[in-house]
């Protein structure tokens, strides 16, 4: 499909948006976020897909951009970003985007353009971005439909929003509760891959709008549930508390109802690869990694599993008696855990941060498979830590929490 659509742009076109690279490099974020100002004016409605946190942080106009870049630099082999197609089409299934929302971005992204490059913006060249936007719009289209239909024929699968009622809450530490989620209308639901999220819609009063918001999976599948554990996200700065996670802390209880979505996602654990398996999560980022290791012990009880995990102090660290009570029950599985600010008597395997030699010193091997999640310091810390220590690029895997980011910047 992909190659099929721009092979329909004639090689003037092509030409055109490829001479476009170098002005979208430069001012590839001015032109994303003059494209959310206006979408959002004409189309307030539509912010809650998006979140509004990561707008005011740059992280989604800075995602955006680099998609775009991307998109125009590999305008003669579509194919090339396939993969970065697929990251994004699971989160639009997961959010529900629709076919109907692609021209309404393309009028204001072709705006954002505009604005941005002023003169510079010739006939020709919107002319060029607008085919190349249809052709890159297709792609997506095209991709999603295929998601849409092979979740809507899984067993128990829907589309859209299905309403899940709160079987259980429990408060994992400080600042992060789990929920655990079963289907209000007692109906069969699909299992999923360890490492995957679903979508809350919080329909908050008060609100002129829905707020939609991804959470991973932090049980393994096979339950009789789905669990995920929210971190409470406080103001910080410039930027204020979360409206959906302190709302799903304050008002929703045993008995509650929550419209979620589909199990999406494809930050997941190979269940193939029998090589040591090395999880390393910072803070609430634990989540995608608790599911993976709730499954490894399952379906893979003798392979080995170093699991470290970094926290602000013992108060701020979920799920540690569950952590230690796989360790005493697997002995192929270890895990460490490193305290940035420890309190007085606490014990903890590191004071501080990770860094090359400690993690050096805890994984036997740099022959592989690496899953990390959290912060995004912790993140960029953690990646360059594994690349020094030689693991294999294919090795490394990795989910951000928001927009996607490139950890090797």
């Amino acid at each position: 499909m992909t190659t099929q659509t721009a092979n329909q742009l004639d090689q003037k076109t092509r030409d055109i948006v490829k001479s476009t690279v170098p002005v979208l490099e430069e001012h590839g974020t001015a032109i994303t976020k003059s494209f959310y100002r206006q979408m959002f004016n004409d189309h307030p409605e539509l912010k809650n897909i998006f979140n509004q946190t990561n707008q005011r942080k740059g992280d989604q106009p800075k995602a955006l951009a680099n998609t775009v870049y991307a998109a125009a630099l590999h305008i003669d082999n579509l194919e090339a970003i396939l993969p970065v197609v697929k990251q994004i089409g699971e989160k639009h299934r997961s959010l529900n985007i629709k076919p109907e929302h692609y021209p309404i971005v393309g009028k204001y992204l072709l705006r954002g353009i505009k604005d941005v490059l002023g003169d510079a913006a010739t006939d020709d060249i919107m002319n060029a971005w607008e085919k190349a936007y249809g052709a890159i719009a297709d792609v997506f289209i095209s991709v999603e439909a295929d998601m849409y239909k092979e979740v809507k024929n899984a067993p128990g699968g829907w589309v859209d929003f299905r309403n899940f009622r709160v079987a259980k809450k429990v408060i994992e530490s400080d600042v992060i509760t789990s929920f655990y989620l079963e289907p209000a209308d007692g109906g069969v639901f699909p299992p999923y891959q360890p490492g995957q999220y679903i979508t809350v819609k919080a329909e908050i009063e008060g609100q002129a709008h829905n707020h939609l918001r991804q959470y991973s999976l932090s049980q393994a599948p096979g339950e009789e549930y789905y669990r995920i554990s929210v971190k409470r996200e406080e103001a910080n700065g410039d930027y204020p508390e979360g409206i959906v996670s302190n709302f799903l802390h304050d008002h929703i209880h045993e008995g509650s109802i929550l419209p979620i979505s589909a199990p999406g996602g494809d930050f997941v654990l190979d269940q193939k690869d029998d090589r040591p398996l090395v999880l390393m999560s910072g803070g609430v980022g634990l989540t995608p990694m608790m599911s993976m290791l709730e499954t490894v012990i399952k379906t893979q009880p003798e392979r080995e599993v170093i699991y470290i995990h970094a926290a602000r102090s013992g108060k701020y660290h979920a799920m540690k008696e569950r952590v230690e009570d796989i360790c005493n029950n697997h002995s192929n599985v270890k895990s460490y855990t490193v305290y940035g600010d420890p309190a007085e008597g606490e014990s903890c395997d590191k004071a501080g941060y990770i860094d090359y030699e400690w993690v050096d010193s805890v994984i036997p091997t740099n022959d592989a498979a690496v899953y990390f999640c959290g912060p995004k310091g912790f993140m960029r810390a953690a990646y360059q830590i594994l690349r020094k220590l030689d693991v294999a690029d294919s090795d490394i895997h990795y989910e951000v929490f928001g927009p996607a980011e490139d950890m090797s910047a």
